[in-house]
């Protein structure tokens, strides 16, 4: 399932501004390393898709064990950083683990954007907001596209319409009347 996706450089562009849009609003945030940066790129991307009707960057997502990250995310970064955009700060946390964390040198070019795309970003920044990291991840892993994938595998962004959720009896009786609407049952 693997893809050999390769995003057009107006998608690279508006990835590299997000890097820096959410570098920038995370930057009180002293939960925010590459874990929550990997989970508000996938999240803005996959709801954008069924929010707004296409993703932000169409960047391809791959499973990782600890959630999705956008697969071309490490050499972007490193060349962001290589070009003095952004800067890769390392913090030892009590835990004694290391925390990257990315921390934009200029600002973002927020007129590649659209109002809905800024500000469905800033409700997912929001909503992470203090989260830890672990925390952040094992929602991520609650995403049946990311359950239904290979580790290395690409993320299919209509995965976001599936759900595992139990329905309640009022989805079921409405599922119900559409069947019957749409002679669906037999």
């Amino acid at each position: 399932m693997r893809t050999s996706f390769l995003p057009r450089s107006e998608d690279e562009k508006k990835f590299k501004e997000l890097i820096l849009y959410v570098s920038q609003k995370c930057a009180t945030d002293p939960t925010f390393g590459a874990t929550k940066l990997n989970k508000i790129l996938f999240y803005a991307d996959f709801l954008a898709y069924a929010n707004l009707g296409k993703a932000i960057t169409n960047f391809d997502y791959q499973k990782l064990p600890n959630g999705p990250a956008p697969r071309r995310l490490l050499p972007i970064r490193d060349q962001m950083v290589a070009d003095h955009e952004l800067v890769l700060q390392q913090i030892r946390l009590l835990s004694g683990n290391i925390q990257k964390r990315t921390v934009n040198v200029r600002q973002p070019d927020l007129r590649i954007f659209t109002g809905e795309e800024i500000a469905l970003v800033d409700e997912i920044i929001e909503a992470f907001e203090k989260a830890k990291a672990e925390v952040v991840s094992e929602l991520s892993h609650r995403m049946v596209g990311w359950m239904l994938v290979e580790n290395g595998e690409s993320i299919p962004y209509n995965t976001v319409f599936l759900s595992n959720e139990e329905l309640t009896p009022a989805e079921i009786e409405r599922g119900r009347e559409l069947a019957g609407e749409y002679d669906l049952l037999a």
